[in-house]
Parts: C-alpha cells; structure tokens; sequence
C-alpha cells in the first residue's frame, strides 16, 4: 500500500475511535464539561462548616439543559486530615424545595496551599452523578461531610457570583466550586478527521480514476 494512504487511514480511524475531548476540570472552558463555575477558591477569607449538622447552599446557574456528571469544590482543613465523604443534593430552593437529585459522594482530594490561619486549602472532587437538569438556577446543598481524623470541614468563601445560604445564620457570602457536565469533543478533532477523510478520498480517486 502506498504510504500515503496508510497515514492518512491511520490517522482516521484513530480520530474515530478516540476523538480529543476538552479538559473540563476547574476553571474548564464554557463549551466543554464546566457548566456553572463559581471562580477561584480564595483561602483567606472565611469558611463554613459542612458538617456536625452544619448545610450551606449555594445558586449555580445553567443557560442550557445539561446533565451534571461531578463538581469540584474548595474547603478548609485541619492539617494533615483528609475529606472522604460529604451529603449533596440539587434542589429548587436553598435547603429544599424540589430534590432533582442527591446522594453521599466519595471524595478526591488535593492540596492546594496552607493559609495564614494554618489550615490545609484544599481541592475536593465528587464524580458519578447523573442529574439531568434544564436551563434555570439550582441550588447545590453540602453537609455531613466525614474526615479521616473526625475533624470540622469548612467551604471556602470566595465571594462568587453565586447566592448563598448557611443554616444556622442565613444569607452568607458565596463558596469556590465549579459544576461540571460531558466533555465534548474539541472542534479541532472534527475538523482534522473531516479534513482526513477528504484528502484520503482525493487520493483514492487519483488512483482508482486516472
């Protein structure tokens, strides 16, 4: 086979297989898997407490239809302790109101940094949701968040965008968390295959029909 024709099959048929798919963790790009973000964590500020019966709630906005795969958020933590678990739920209004979908999720953690009050900034992942949510504001509600060492947890106020909501005092400044759905494939990738499929048939034609 000519090896002309051989790149370009390869190269097609690897594009199918494995599109590139957008990297849609924190901060990701509007058109790839982060549907709502509330900007960065701050860490210096204030916190709030998620456990010991604590719920803080916050607004995410989606402008359209989505399904909600994970969310990414930032808390404070007493040094070298380590979140596992913490209660979500979306909902139609802070606390309650219509329950679109909740559940215990189990908990990825990164160090981010130490602030000047001593505790750990850290960044904290919750996958496998499957919330299908249309366009509209949704409340996201954290509580009964578990540690390694049984220690308080706090959410990181970053003053977003973001309306909120704590138990015990009421409306509060917003948290850091970001809510993400799919990844789509990059338009470059569609672009290329469509581009490889074309030369590849261009090649074709010229050897087939002179």
């Amino acid at each position: 086979m000519n090896p002309r024709i051989l790149l370009l099959t390869l190269l097609c048929l690897a594009l199918t297989v494995a599109p590139a798919a957008a990297q849609c963790g924190p901060g990701g790009a509007p058109d790839c898997g982060s549907s709502y973000d509330n900007g960065p964590p701050n860490g210096s500020v204030d916190a709030w407490t998620i456990n010991f019966g604590y719920v803080v709630s916050d607004t995410f906005v989606l402008s359209v239809a989505n399904t909600i795969q994970s969310f990414n958020f930032w808390v404070w933590a007493y040094p070298g302790d380590t979140a596992l678990t913490v209660d979500w739920s979306i909902t139609s209004a802070e606390f309650g109101g219509t329950t679109y979908g909740s559940g215990t999720a189990s908990l990825s953690s990164t160090f981010v940094s130490s602030n000047q009050y001593g505790y750990d900034i850290d960044q904290l992942s919750a996958s496998g949701l499957n919330v299908a949510l249309g366009a509209g504001t949704y409340w996201l509600n954290l509580q009964n968040a578990t540690t390694a060492f049984g220690d308080p947890l706090f959410w990181d106020e970053n003053s977003g965008p973001s309306s909120a909501s704590e138990s015990a005092v009421g409306t509060i400044a917003s948290e850091a968390f970001n809510i993400n759905g799919p990844a789509t494939p990059e338009p470059s990738s569609i672009l290329l295959f469509g581009s490889g499929i074309l030369g590849l048939a261009g090649v074709l034609r010229r050897k087939l029909f002179p």
